[in-house]
């Protein structure tokens, strides 16, 4: 409905343009993409992932200091089978103290990094069925099995040992959370200081 109403108001414009300036003329470039079917992602616990208080004392000096792993549920849910990827946006970009992979778990006030978080991507049933899932770095020209979600790379679901993607309408699978303090000798911790990890798991359609 909003693209054939927009297609008149260009026609429109350009005739007008034509008789005011016989000799100009210009352009103009409607965008836009059309999805066979809408998906939605859904994560348990409404996303949330509490560590609660942690002493400094309980963190390494010269060593990250490993938190206990989370495990979420997350599932996507289209109208029917679609080719979709996900991917993971940092809102917290620039402040993960790992690689890129990782996301970003805020700073002290000294601007110091305090760690990061990265994601696994286990049991994924597609559609009652048992899959596997694997990664494009290079915005899905080539695919390599890999059990992750990040912000560097795209993951699809794909049938057995096939590097391509499939049609998915209900997808389930198990989002792992690993997460690290920095060494407690590079950060300023004289009064408490809050994690502050913020992702957000976004659907692409292929």
């Amino acid at each position: 409905m909003k693209l054939s109403s927009a297609v008149p108001l260009v026609a429109l414009l350009y005739a007008t343009a034509s008789v005011a300036l016989a000799a100009s003329d210009t352009e103009l470039a409607i965008k836009g993409s059309i999805t066979p079917s809408a998906c939605e992602p859904l994560v348990s616990s409404d996303g949330m992932v509490d560590f609660g208080k942690i002493s400094v004392k309980q963190l390494n000096s010269d060593s990250y200091t490993p938190l206990p792993d989370e495990r979420l549920l997350l599932n996507v849910h289209c109208d029917g089978p679609t080719f979709f990827t996900l991917n993971s946006i940092d809102n917290r970009s620039g402040s993960s103290a790992h690689h890129d992979m990782y996301h970003g778990l805020g700073m002290t006030p000294d601007g110091e990094k305090l760690g990061g978080t990265g994601f696994g991507f286990y049991g994924l049933i597609a559609d009652g069925v048992s899959r596997n899932s694997i990664i494009s770095t290079d915005g899905g020209v080539t695919w390599h099995p890999a059990a992750v979600i990040s912000p560097m790379s795209l993951t699809a679901v794909a049938a057995g040992r096939e590097l391509v993607p499939i049609a998915v309408q209900n997808l389930d699978a198990e989002l792992a959370l690993f997460t690290h303090i920095a060494p407690a000798d590079g950060l300023t911790l004289i009064d408490e200081v809050p994690l502050d990890g913020h992702v957000t798991v976004q659907v692409n359609y292929l």
